[in-house]
């Protein structure tokens, strides 16, 4: 049986998992359609912020310069990044002055759409855009693997679990005693997180 975690923390506490981005996080959703369309009818991120945030854009290990003509497949790995300092950045910035420098590792374009359907995709996020979008993707809710969320909460110190005032396991209300010392199963089996902030 799928397991599927749903906490409310304060808003202070989000950070603690902003670890996953980097790692990368698996998104049950819509794929067959641009990155572009993804980002802005699945994620709800708005044009405004995509143009002017998310200046750099991998998928499957390759730079993607027309994020409108890139489609996102099942199993695909997607990584979103803001401006990256330097030549470097300057080279892999989406659309840029340099990306003809990179034409061995650019994405190439493939504005054939596909049939869209659910699939699996995994996100990484990185420097500005982890504070700016995590909250977004922790409250929309991503899949990681069990061991790591076991290995997560167990670290986690008392500020966290006093900060934590609700916590449901596959719609049930647990206690935060059982949750912390509760064994999650090993391998590739996946948990379902979701995680939403209060104000008090």
């Amino acid at each position: 049986m799928e397991k599927a975690l749903s906490l409310i923390l304060k808003p202070g506490l989000l950070n603690l998992f902003f670890i996953f981005f980097q790692q990368g996080v698996i998104i049950k959703t819509t794929v067959g359609c641009s990155i572009k369309t993804w980002l802005f009818q699945y994620m709800g991120i708005t044009p405004e912020y995509v143009a002017s945030r998310i200046q750099t854009v991998f998928l499957d290990g390759k730079a993607v310069d027309d994020i409108e003509a890139t489609v996102i497949r099942d199993g695909s790995n997607l990584s979103l990044s803001g401006a990256l300092p330097g030549l470097v950045g300057a080279t892999l910035r989406r659309g840029g002055f340099f990306a003809s420098l990179r034409s061995s590792i650019t994405h190439s374009v493939d504005d054939k759409m596909l049939p869209q359907k659910g699939g699996w995709v995994t996100v990484k996020l990185f420097n500005l855009l982890i504070p700016e979008l995590g909250p977004l993707f922790l409250a929309k809710g991503f899949w990681i693997k069990g061991e790591a969320l076991e290995e997560f909460l167990k670290s986690q110190k008392e500020d966290f679990w006093s900060g934590c005032p609700t916590a449901h396991l596959n719609g049930n209300e647990i206690d935060l005693k059982t949750l912390r010392e509760m064994q999650w199963s090993p391998g590739k089996e996946l948990v379902f997180v979701k995680v939403l902030s209060v104000s008090k």
